[in-house]
């Protein structure tokens, strides 16, 4: 009779230890965060206190608010006037000839004219046997200068006892905007939205990171993160992954890490991609 308990109450433990993560994210992104609107509003009556005893720096502050909208232009978005790679046109796809990334120098070469392009990849995201998922991104680039990206994830988790899977619906919709254009190394910003499906159903902004490094020939390595928050709790991805590209195609093998409310998510990936 102990030893059935005892089976029994571990049985139990392993049902809520597996298959629970998902439900959790979801269950917390439903319940919020509210715990900092208080120290929130008294930091707000404080703030405005000081700030009516300090209202004859007006010269001071303008020049400060200048210089720092001066240094934030030129961080994210660049100086078109003295930096050439700025004007780097677009490759047909990634060492279409044989060395140049998603950008190809002026002059390097007589197909460097590329004026738009669709890049398309898929990656199967694998942690167990019970939790799995896909990533599907897609990018449309009007010309070098800006392009928009969409990323849906769909997370699965299977729980071993009653067989049942619970799924995670991830949506992410940024404008991006390469602030580095080299042709064997770019590095920009996103700035967008994050929205969970399923029984959540909310959204909020996001922002973050990404790189491409063309280090060796047909080979490339792709980074990038994105911070949101969403009713007040962090959602946030990492990816990092080596790509083999052969003509207007590739395949990648990589890492992926999501945090959705307190739960955390590790992925191994595979997929496969090409360029329009």
């Amino acid at each position: 009779m102990k030893n059935t308990l005892l089976i029994l109450l571990f049985a139990l433990t392993l049902n809520t230890t597996f298959s629970q993560k998902i439900d959790k994210s979801k269950k917390e992104l439903n319940a919020g965060s509210s715990s900092s609107s208080s120290s929130s509003s008294s930091s707000s009556s404080s703030s405005s206190s000081r700030s009516s005893s300090s209202s004859n720096d007006f010269g001071l502050v303008g020049l400060l608010a200048e210089g720092f909208l001066y240094v934030g232009f030129y961080s994210t978005i660049g100086d078109y006037r003295n930096e050439d790679h700025l004007y780097n046109s677009l490759s047909k796809y990634p060492y279409f000839d044989g060395e140049s990334g998603n950008f190809v120098r002026d002059g390097d070469s007589i197909q460097r004219n590329n004026k738009m392009r669709f890049d398309i990849e898929n990656h199967f995201l694998y942690s167990s046997n019970t939790s799995f998922g896909n990533h599907l991104k897609a990018k449309i680039r009007p010309f070098q200068y800006f392009y928009l990206q969409a990323d849906y994830r769909e997370l699965i988790e299977k729980n071993i006892f009653t067989n049942e899977y619970d799924n995670l619906s991830m949506f992410q919709f940024n404008f991006a905007y390469d602030r580095i254009r080299f042709k064997k190394f770019n590095i920009g910003w996103t700035l967008g939205a994050t929205y969970i499906g399923n029984e959540v159903n909310k959204a909020g902004i996001s922002y973050g990171l990404n790189t491409d490094v063309f280090a060796f020939k047909n080979i490339s390595f792709n980074g990038a993160f994105q911070l949101s928050k969403i009713n007040g709790l962090s959602v946030n991805s990492f990816e990092f992954r080596g790509k083999y590209h052969k003509k207007n195609y590739f395949f990648s093998a990589g890492y992926e890490h999501l945090k959705i409310a307190s739960p955390s998510y590790n992925f191994i990936t595979i997929g496969a991609g090409i360029y329009f």
